[in-house]
């Protein structure tokens, strides 16, 4: 009859420290053992298995079908230990909502509202992480804000936003200028970000739906971010494409104007709202979820743009 009980712990430990090392010697520098120590919990793993887990080759190591398999199960039950400790000790303390956004939304959209979740959540503290790393929603963050196609394994994603996009440009640059009152006079002005290849095709995109044929465009600084080139149109620099969702501050102020508000052209990104399937129904997560959809909406409204995603804009194509 086969010994189905489970092997101890130690061993499986030993086990997935010298396969992720194929060293003994290693395994043992990690667990503060000795080599033989290691050695000896494998081979009693080994036996309660009834399988060879290694190939013990001259000066190293190699895993077996046996060993490969079993590496994979038990290093998932480990990251699935970890995990669940993570959030178990989490909430014994302060509750913790971990954000992950994109600098612009973040800096833009997010961060002037995300005061009035804290006001009608105060047992959340909100930890925001405004990068564009990829964190690991089930133990690193809760939520993330991100742009794409929106499929990804294992994450739910809700559509946010449409990223849309329009010239935006100082209100002293169109003075100097002496006025923009046909998409072509932007062709005068220092157009910002029209070196980088994504960024020619948004600039030719725009101006082949307002009907102008643009032979070269006229460069000027180039940014690596979003809401760095909206603030250098701002600041007179020259005209940039923007998502007006996430300057509605700058063009309600005036430090931003948007000649041609209803040529818009849509890009083939979206922002999401991601989170890990299987967390999905976390009362913080859901929390959050509830709040940012009515935040969204409530901008939509004053901002007159679309509650749903749109069909994407396609240029009039040449011929």
């Amino acid at each position: 009859m086969s010994d189905h009980r489970l092997p101890p712990l130690n061993a499986l430990r030993a086990f997935a420290s010298a396969a992720r090392y194929l060293s003994f010697t290693k395994a043992a520098d990690e667990l503060a053992v000795t080599q033989a120590a290691i050695s000896y919990q494998v081979r009693q793993l080994e036996e309660h298995i009834g399988r060879e887990l290694f190939r013990r080759l001259t000066r190293r190591l190699e895993l077996t079908p046996a060993g490969l398999e079993l590496q994979a199960a038990v290093d998932d039950a480990f990251d699935r230990i970890r995990s669940t400790v993570a959030r178990l000790t989490e909430a014994t303390e302060n509750k913790v909502l971990a954000v992950t956004c994109m600098f612009t939304f973040a800096t833009q959209w997010l961060v002037p509202r995300l005061g009035h979740f804290q006001l009608l959540r105060p047992d959340l503290a909100v930890r925001l992480d405004s990068s564009v790393r990829v964190g690991d929603l089930e133990t690193e963050f809760d939520i993330a804000i991100r742009a794409g196609s929106g499929r990804w394994p294992g994450v739910r994603a809700e559509w946010l936003m449409d990223f849309t996009l329009t010239p935006a440009v100082s209100p002293q640059m169109l003075e100097r200028a002496g006025g923009v009152r046909e998409p072509a006079d932007l062709l005068r002005l220092p157009l910002l970000d029209c070196q980088h290849p994504e960024d020619i095709l948004w600039w030719r995109q725009w101006f082949a739906l307002a009907g102008v044929k643009v032979d070269k465009l006229p460069g000027g600084p180039q940014f690596d971010v979003h809401g760095v080139t909206a603030q250098a149109a701002a600041m007179g620099q020259g005209v940039a494409l923007v998502c007006p969702a996430l300057f509605g501050a700058d063009i309600a102020a005036g430090r931003l104007v948007l000649p041609f508000p209803d040529i818009m052209y849509r890009t083939d990104r979206f922002y999401w709202l991601a989170c890990s399937e299987r967390r999905a129904d976390e009362p913080k997560i859901r929390a959050f979820r509830d709040w940012i959809f009515s935040e969204i909406n409530a901008c939509a409204g004053q901002c007159g743009l679309p509650l749903g995603p749109l069909p994407l804009a396609r240029a009039p194509q040449a011929g």
